[in-house]
This record gives C-alpha cells, structure tokens and sequence, in this order.
C-alpha cells in the first residue's frame, strides 16, 4: 500500500490572490512563477476567459516541506466555523510568559497584515495557551 508523500490545503475564498498573498506573508511561502509562456501572473490571468479570472492562486514553501495553499473562488461566502484550520507553531517549546509574550508578538505582526485577534486560549492542565485569529476572509487559525 502506497503512502501518501504530499498534500496541499485548498481554501475557499472571494479573493484568491489577496488571500493566498496574505497566507505567504504569514509562513514565509512564495508565489510561484507564472506559467511558461508568461511573464507575469497578470497576463496568464488576462489570457483566460472573463469567468475564469482570477479564480484560483496558490503559495508554497520554499524549502518544499510544508504543504502547498491553493485558493479557489467561490461564490459563497463564509458562513460557520471552519471544520479545519491552520495552527501556526510560533510558540512550540515555550511556556508561561515567554510564550505570550512570543505569540502576542506574531498577533500584533498578522493584525497589521489585516488579520483579526479573536481570543486567547489560556494554559490548562493539558494545553498551553494559543490565540485564536481569522485572516483576512475570516477564516480561523490558531497562533500555538
């Protein structure tokens, strides 16, 4: 039986480029280069018809570890909580202060980027703390 080596997240959104661009800023991810033939991702889109541009975009990580985010047009918008979301590791191994105070850093960074604050999730028992947010479509993430 075969296992699987790769996988992308696919996000459903209103706009695909302004989002895919704002998940890049937040991991570090790149844009691709734009198809053979094309020198930038303005003219492969303009050479589409009307109903497809600006349907789709896509990041990945440039050391090709991390999945690759592709972002798709819908007509919908966004209604309910997310059944999946991003946790962003930014705090792993740190505990108590340091990670609030590392975690609050990254919020202050994503809320600039156009993201919004939602909660914090204070330490437990079993967990430590983490800061809900949305991006900037609204979809939820955790800064963990």
């Amino acid at each position: 039986m075969a296992s699987v080596k790769q996988f992308q997240v696919t996000f459903d959104c209103a706009e695909p480029e302004r989002v895919a661009r704002f998940w890049s800023e937040v991991l570090g991810y790149v844009v691709p280069s734009p198809p053979e033939g094309f020198a930038t991702w303005d003219d492969f889109n303009h050479s589409l018809p009307p109903e497809d541009q600006d349907s789709w975009f896509a990041c990945s990580d440039p050391s090709g570890v991390g999945p690759r985010l592709y972002f798709q047009r819908v007509p919908e918008g966004k209604v309910v909580k997310n059944r999946v979301h991003l946790d962003v590791r930014v705090g792993t191994g740190l505990v108590g202060e340091e990670r609030l105070a590392t975690l609050e850093a990254e919020c202050a960074r994503l809320v600039a980027l156009g993201a919004e604050r939602v909660r914090l999730l204070p330490a437990d028992d079993e967990n430590e703390s983490c800061l809900v947010m949305q991006d900037i479509e609204g979809n939820e993430f955790c800064l963990d």
